[in-house]
């Protein structure tokens, strides 16, 4: 059984050993993406690029889907803290996640939630008014899997900011609410917290659905049974208090009797 699995609550996402391959090749692919992308945006090429992007009023009437995955794995070359918190969150969460899940589900879960936050800038888009403006990133799927880690790891403690311990769970609600609060408007800074909303909620949707199947998924399922074998020790506990008080007061009866 994976150490994730056999003390899921005491320790911090810094795991030792070696990076899983999913997490490594996506790693690679990223950065190698950002660096070339950073080469060719200084020599004047970096339009070149526009065309992986999510452009919604291409992905309706083209239709390009392709970008609904290109987007995923390009990152703003002016800068370094965007790809630097999706890069650092993805090793330090989705290495956990892969070891527990597996590379094959793990990687689904991935490609599941940035698609359908990337639909779901789409749909923000339309609505908005706005179908020209481009998204990049592959935030929409790091935030699936820190929503994931928060369904399933509640209490494991990771860093805030990478200074400040907190729960999982706690640390999940509040990117939700920062989200959820930077989704409300129609700016095009708005549909950035959009894709992060989305990513979360085509996860949440992911991990109910096998969550009910637990049987579909290794890693579900045994977070499911754990859940169970709980639930059956706390109703055996309660049943054993109800008998016994019974008991204690059938003696009390014979012996006043």
């Amino acid at each position: 059984m994976p150490e994730a699995y056999r003390n899921p609550r005491d320790s911090y996402t810094f795991y030792s050993g070696g990076v899983p391959a999913g997490v490594k090749w996506l790693l690679i692919i990223n950065l190698g993406v950002f660096v070339v992308t950073y080469l060719a945006t200084a020599s004047g090429y970096g339009s070149f690029f526009n065309d992986f992007s999510l452009w919604p009023r291409a992905v309706i009437s083209i239709p390009a889907l392709w970008q609904l995955v290109t987007y995923l794995f390009l990152h703003d070359p002016r800068g370094f803290g965007h790809i630097l918190f999706n890069m650092l969150a993805l090793w330090m969460i989705g290495s956990e996640l892969e070891r527990g899940w597996g590379t094959r589900l793990f990687l689904k879960f991935y490609f599941i939630c940035g698609i359908g936050a990337g639909i779901c800038v789409v749909v923000a888009n339309l609505l908005f008014g706005n179908i020209d403006a481009r998204t990049i990133g592959s935030s929409g799927a790091i935030y699936g899997l820190l929503l994931a880690y928060g369904v399933l790891y509640p209490d494991r403690i990771i860093l805030f900011s990478f200074l400040f311990p907190i729960k999982a769970k706690y640390f999940v609600m509040i990117l939700g609410a920062i989200a959820f609060l930077g989704s409300i408007g129609a700016s095009g800074g708005a549909v950035s917290h959009v894709a992060h909303l989305g990513g979360m909620l085509i996860g949440l949707v992911y991990l109910l659905v096998y969550i009910k199947r637990p049987r579909t998924a290794v890693g579900f399922r045994r977070s499911f049974e754990d859940w169970r074998r709980a639930w059956q020790r706390r109703r055996a506990k309660k049943k054993f208090e109800v008998y016994m008080r019974r008991q204690g007061s059938d003696r009390t009866d014979r012996w006043t009797n």
